[in-house]
């Protein structure tokens, strides 16, 4: 089936329920897609990136992408004639406070020159792209399989070789595939989805203690300092800038 294509991305505002989905489609312009409310990923054919209140999310023209939302989101769109951030493949963008107020300024008045100006202007000296919950797709099927495994249990406690086992392969195989393929090792790979699994659950309304459990971590405080880790802050403030 062909790819809807959108030749003009647009600027404006697109609330979604949870669990809301735009179908894959691709736009010959830049796009920034920023969660005001909830948390958004985009999906391509390299794999998943997620963001939350304070994350943006950057997706560079011609790129065949879905998006999904997980609570119920209130997704800022802002469409690009031209790349500020010069980047050519997906990424997750810091929002500080000035660049937030810009991005829902925008979408609301999408024919304003000036606002436009000023928000190009932001983004040209905005911090360097982040990806702290960038889920790379797997290839191979032997891989696939074993994500899948963690993805229908983001808890579970099997280690590799326990998973390459069910997968009908050895666990040097898969550590191999998971360097060539993710460019990180098994448990980077496992970390990164329980991570991105936790947001989904925090912007669905589950408790932090709640999270920690469901996502495999032994503790609240574990799971905390995870999160801190990666996002520098705690994940009470993950959807505030």
């Amino acid at each position: 089936m062909p790819v809807r294509h959108t030749p003009e991305a647009p600027t404006g505002i697109r609330p979604l329920p949870g669990g809301g989905l735009i179908d894959a489609h691709r736009h010959d312009d830049h796009q920034i897609a920023y969660p005001r409310q909830g948390v958004i990923s985009i999906t391509t054919g390299a794999g998943t990136w997620v963001a939350p209140g304070n994350r943006a999310l950057w997706i560079p023209a011609g790129t065949v992408h879905e998006h999904r939302a997980y609570g119920r989101t209130d997704l800022r769109l802002i469409g690009l004639g031209e790349n500020p951030l010069d980047l050519d493949r997906p990424a997750v963008l810091a929002v500080t406070p000035l660049l937030r107020e810009l991005i829902v300024a925008c979408s609301e008045e999408p024919d304003d020159p000036l606002l436009r100006a000023v928000l190009l202007d932001r983004l040209r000296r905005a911090p360097a792209p982040e990806r702290p919950v960038h889920l790379p797709a797997a290839r191979d099927p032997r891989l696939a399989a074993v994500c899948a495994m963690i993805v229908a249990d983001p808890a579970g406690e099997r280690t590799l070789p326990e998973l390459a086992a069910a997968a009908g392969t050895s666990d040097r195989t898969l550590a191999r595939l998971c360097r060539a393929e993710f460019g990180m090792t098994f448990p980077q790979w496992r970390a990164q989805f329980r991570l991105h699994h936790a947001l989904v659950l925090l912007a669905e309304g589950a408790q932090v203690t709640t999270v920690a459990h469901r996502c495999g971590w032994s503790s609240a405080s574990a799971f905390i300092d995870a999160f801190r880790r990666v996002f520098g802050h705690t994940p009470g403030r993950a959807f505030h800038t």
